[in-house]
């Protein structure tokens, strides 16, 4: 009964998240979820957060949380937001940031969520082209434009763009926010949070859902200056004042505090996954260098998507992307290495 709906429903185009699925056993490197459990210090936190109190609503500025954030990059709470995942972040800072301004530009082969904000919010937006190695050129971005959003490490290529080159990126567009966007920066990459004192225009956006194990809570922060803060602020007290239920806020809050965990397990990721490139590299794959959670490969004698269902058959769920550029291409999800070497089995005998 569409005819209920508004205008603006009609003309969106939903983003589509990776299977999850219920009725069958399968090693699911298709959504970028980290294979290792959380710290056991955040379920011990939301087992005991599990009491009367939930009859009471959670605090609504999140700020111990907020506090626990700044104070490990040496800021105040005030430089901190946080929200319901990165997505809901993001989300915010695209209504807060970019409506009614000249297009916003993000890249051609990126999170494609953006384009759905854009869609949902308004606000006109330009794709710029990555080159023929999937890598940004700064130059592209040195124009007038509303606002920028980078992945780093870009998804789904896993590519880091380089803290040097974000930094000119931000400096070239001083009258506009850039967002960089960090959900995977944890394995590999430098984050951008270490810039926000020197730039008035820089967002950084974050999550507990990917090196802190932790996507069926819903956690997600941006660091940025005050008045950027403010901003997503009042968006978000004009949409959900609580965001963030108490078991979610206690569980992050311990998760963060677990330095030795989040060691442990993302180093045991980075391990596996350039073991993994290493085999699939051996078996003819191109594999473009990852800084992220997970691999984006290519085969010239087998179709993506030809691969994609060879591997389901073999009990293997991974991403493929049906658009222009990376039609070719499958996004692998790191597992542990049980799960790594099982996929290289099957695809030797896929590719064999």
């Amino acid at each position: 009964m569409s005819r209920f709906w508004s205008p603006i429903v009609e003309r969106l185009v939903p983003y589509t998240p990776g299977e999850q699925p219920k009725d069958q056993e399968f090693i699911k490197l298709n959504t970028n979820e980290n294979p290792y459990g959380p710290s056991p210090k955040a379920l011990e936190a939301i087992a005991a957060a599990t009491d009367e109190t939930l009859r009471l609503y959670p605090d609504p500025s999140a700020f111990d949380l907020r506090q626990a954030l700044a104070s490990a990059h040496d800021l105040t709470p005030q430089h901190v937001f946080a929200g319901n995942g990165s997505d809901d972040v993001l989300a915010h800072a695209f209504n807060a940031f970019f409506t009614g301004k000249q297009p916003i530009l993000f890249a051609d082969v990126t999170y494609s969520f953006y384009r759905t904000y854009c869609q949902l919010y308004g606000i006109r937006h330009e794709r710029v082209p990555l080159n023929d190695t999937f890598q940004y050129r700064v130059s592209d971005y040195q124009r007038p434009c509303g606002g920028i959003v980078i992945a780093n490490p870009n998804a789904p290529t896993g590519i880091d763009l380089g803290l040097a080159k974000i930094e000119r990126i931000i400096q070239q567009n001083p009258d506009v926010v850039v967002i960089v966007d960090e959900a995977y920066v944890d394995f590999g990459a430098i984050s951008a949070a270490r810039l926000v004192h020197r730039y008035e225009n820089l967002v950084v956006v974050q999550t507990f859902s990917k090196s802190r194990s932790l996507a069926g809570l819903r956690v997600g922060f941006a660091i940025a200056q005050p008045h950027l803060i403010e901003g997503l602020q009042r968006v978000k007290d004009s949409f959900n004042s609580y965001p963030l239920g108490r078991l979610s806020l206690e569980g992050a809050l311990a998760a963060w505090s677990d330095h030795r965990w989040f060691e442990q397990t993302r180093r045991k990721v980075i391990a596996d996954r350039e073991a993994t490139a290493e085999r699939l590299v051996a078996q003819g794959f191109h594999v473009l260098p990852s800084s992220a959670n997970f691999l984006f490969v290519s085969h010239e004698r087998i179709n993506a998507e030809d691969l994609q269902d060879k591997l389901r058959a073999h009990g293997i769920l991974t991403r493929h992307f049906k658009q222009p550029r990376i039609e070719n291409w499958l996004r692998i999800s790191i597992g542990t290495s049980e799960a790594c070497n099982k996929l290289t089995d099957a695809t030797k005998a896929i590719v064999g």
